[in-house]
């Protein structure tokens, strides 16, 4: 069973550029294809992006993908997500999410283990 634990959430100013980090308490964090969520307030969890085991494939939300880029180091058991030109409206709790599946997955059915979240807010 692997452990995911977001950091690098805040408070941010509306323009700026987010950047979260998930850490893997197991190797076999390599293994995994990775998802990133959000919920903001009163709003259910969506899908952000997506990634591959390997790195090679990513998945993005459509009406985010001009704004993210979602990436991975496996040798450091670590993905990260990148959003820029942040908006008040991107004010979510962003989760990290580890799939059993052979596939990059949009649905958070898919995943079975979760990070805790970092909150993030962005103020105009």
């Amino acid at each position: 069973q692997v452990q995911l634990v977001e950091s690098g959430g805040g408070s941010m100013q509306a323009g700026a550029t987010l950047r979260v980090s998930c850490v893997a308490s197991e190797r076999s964090f390599s293994t995994y294809n990775m998802g990133w969520f959000r919920q903001a307030p009163g709003k259910e969890r969506e899908f952000v992006a997506g990634i591959s085991w390997t790195g090679e494939n990513t998945y993005y939300e459509d009406s985010l993908k001009s704004r993210i880029a979602v990436s991975r180091n496996n040798a450091k058991n670590t993905l990260f997500l990148q959003m820029n030109s942040l908006k008040p409206e991107d004010t979510a709790v962003y989760y990290c999410a580890a799939t059993e599946g052979h596939y990059i997955s949009a649905r958070e059915h898919d995943y079975t283990y979760w990070g805790q979240g970092t909150q993030v807010t962005v103020s105009s």
